[in-house]
């Protein structure tokens, strides 16, 4: 197995993740930490062992490093990805890909131009009960994907706004719920259901006074193939109550997830609630496995009750042998603008009141 040199971009709250697993995959030889803050990098780099910079291409340059991963806030997103990109390393970004398509097409080309592979994370993917969903869609048991809804009932508070100077702005962070909690969702929605051709919605700021963005969303969306959906998401519900992605099918038959119990976690903050479970599973002849595949994620959680940071390696290690193999990436910045469309257009329908086309 090759290892890659590896370096990470933005020492915040889901650098951690990133941290842990860059520091102990077999694949990845974590040689640099770059913050902005000299006294966050040099922190990460006595916890995490790399050496310590403020500068990407310095980083880039003394340490040879041929991936980086990005966990800067959205907004940064762009100029941090194309000055490593023009370094000669692939990048892997937090979600969101950018805030703004704009941002997306820059980060794109740099990669083209620079001949390097880009990716963002979206390791909601992985979840046990989301690949059996996506198993099931890609083996025709539902017949043609024809509704879908998704449904986030969460929770943040004042205390998680005033924990980084960043967030809650629209200039330093770029939205609110569709930008920061959503992207998750929206990918596995568009993953599972097909492009988007045409969206309608509201995002609206309903009881965090103390914030500018939004914090809730309403829409409805259109699918090349034919299908529709509806999206709700909130941070207004307390605790949190869960977030659901279900997808129903021509032939009658239905499977979802609740890939999140309560309020959805905080990287840095606080963990999982609870394990992410298939709540849905009429295929005809399997609706009896709904019960096993309960059993089996409710198992996986008693033995590793914080299991966040598993999905993030795995999907890192999934990156790393991708570059080490010259494959494609897992999920690509294709992917991931398709994700900043569909949030993009829901904005676009709310402040201008009508249908937007894709």
């Amino acid at each position: 197995m090759r290892r890659v040199r590896t370096a990470l971009v933005g020492c915040g709250k889901v650098a951690a993740l990133h941290a842990q697993a860059l520091a102990r995959l077999p694949n990845s030889e974590f040689v640099a930490v770059v913050d902005a803050n000299p006294d966050r990098a040099n922190a990460f780099s006595q916890q995490y062992g790399p050496a310590a910079f403020s500068n990407i291409t310095e980083a880039l340059a003394k340490t040879k490093a041929e991936a980086v991963f990005l966990c800067t806030p959205h907004p940064l997103h762009a100029e941090a990805a194309i000055e490593a990109m023009s370094g000669g390393a692939h990048v892997l970004v937090e979600k969101p890909l950018a805030a703004t398509l704009a941002d997306c097409d820059r980060m794109i080309a740099a990669a083209r131009s620079n001949g390097v592979q880009l990716g963002v994370v979206s390791q909601r993917r992985l979840y046990e009960p989301v690949q059996r969903m996506k198993h099931a869609i890609s083996a025709g048991k539902i017949g043609k994907p024809i509704l879908a809804t998704v449904a986030m009932f969460s929770w943040r508070d004042e205390a998680y706004y005033r924990s980084d100077p960043w967030r809650g702005k629209w200039q330093t962070e770029g939205g609110g719920v569709l930008v920061n909690q959503s992207p998750h969702h929206l990918d596995l929605l568009q993953w599972f259901m097909g492009d988007v051709t045409e969206i309608s919605g509201i995002a609206a700021n309903l009881n965090h006074p103390y914030i500018e963005v939004e914090d809730t969303a309403v829409a409805t969306l259109r699918f090349q193939g034919g299908g529709i959906a509806s999206v709700v998401v909130s941070l207004c519900q307390k605790p949190g109550l869960y977030t659901k992605i279900h997808i129903h099918g021509a032939n009658g038959a239905s499977v979802g997830a609740e890939t999140d119990s309560g309020a959805t976690f905080i990287a840095g903050m606080s963990g999982q609630a609870g394990p992410a479970l298939n709540d849905i599973w009429t295929i005809p002849g399997e609706e009896h496995l709904l019960q096993q595949f309960a059993a089996e994620d409710r198992a996986r959680f008693a033995r590793e009750p914080d299991s966040a940071g598993r999905y993030h390696a795995l999907e890192i290690a999934n990156f790393l042998d991708a570059i080490a193999n010259g494959a494609p990436v897992p999920v690509s910045a294709t992917e991931g603008r398709k994700v900043v469309a569909i949030f993009d257009a829901i904005y676009r329908a709310s402040r201008e009141d009508r249908v937007i086309k894709l």
